[in-house]
């Protein structure tokens, strides 16, 4: 499904250039459900914005599916976001003008979903995190751990192809946070492909495959030796 290849993300200056990301090669399949980890600074959450088109690659190759993603025009990199790919944000991203409902059924609208329909999975999101009583609430009226679920509910509600969770469970108490950690297991078994960043071993333990990053590189593990040509 993901194919990195020789991928460097790097910062220049007059008399230098810092690596964020050196030589990174990775393959990920659909279906796998990978931990990123790895200490601060490390280039997780850069990692991350690169396979989730937020961010493009200094040098190397990106293959999403079957396209070489550098190459694409932008139109059909935010179609790409758009149609087949979730995102959860460690600081949320919320949209402040909007409501509880409006966030989870943004992603909906922009996929052209009708507005029946889109009520309905809305509803289906709402009871599912219990949070129907807050779906008229804006996100400054929220705390951390609500905004996160609400976050988390607009990830998903489309079903995409990947998703990316970036500490997803950082702002959630321990009873929340294995909810989340089960929902992501369970539509992994569903067949969607999930990539998370975390600290959190127990995190990790619900997932497939663990990859480590080290000042911004793959350590040599059983992972990164994977790799096929």
């Amino acid at each position: 499904m993901i194919r990195l290849r020789k991928l460097d993300k790097y910062v220049e200056s007059r008399f230098q250039r810092t690596f964020i990301l050196k030589d990174i090669n990775l393959d990920i399949d659909q279906g796998d459900f990978m931990t990123i980890m790895g200490p601060s600074g490390a280039g997780k959450s850069t990692l991350l914005n690169i396979i989730g088109l937020l961010d493009q690659p200094s040098a190397g190759e990106y293959y999403f599916i079957n396209d070489e993603v550098s190459r694409l025009k932008e139109r059909k990199r935010s179609d790409i976001h758009k149609h087949h790919i979730g995102f959860v944000f460690q600081a949320y991203h919320l949209i402040d003008e909007l409501t509880v409902y409006e966030n989870i059924e943004t992603p909906l609208i922009y996929k052209g979903v009708k507005s029946k329909e889109r009520k309905s999975m809305v509803a289906d999101m709402l009871d599912r995190f219990n949070i129907v009583a807050k779906k008229d609430l804006f996100p400054e009226q929220l705390s951390g751990g609500q905004q996160q679920v609400v976050g988390v509910a607009r990830a998903i509600i489309g079903q995409p192809k990947l998703l990316l969770a970036d500490e997803p469970t950082g702002n959630l108490h321990s009873e929340q946070g294995n909810m989340v950690m089960e929902l992501f297991r369970d539509l992994n078994k569903q067949g969607m492909t999930i990539i998370q960043v975390t600290h959190s071993e127990h995190n990790a333990s619900f997932g497939n495959r663990t990859i480590e990053l080290v000042d911004g590189m793959l350590t040599e593990n059983q992972e990164s030796k994977e790799i096929r040509a």
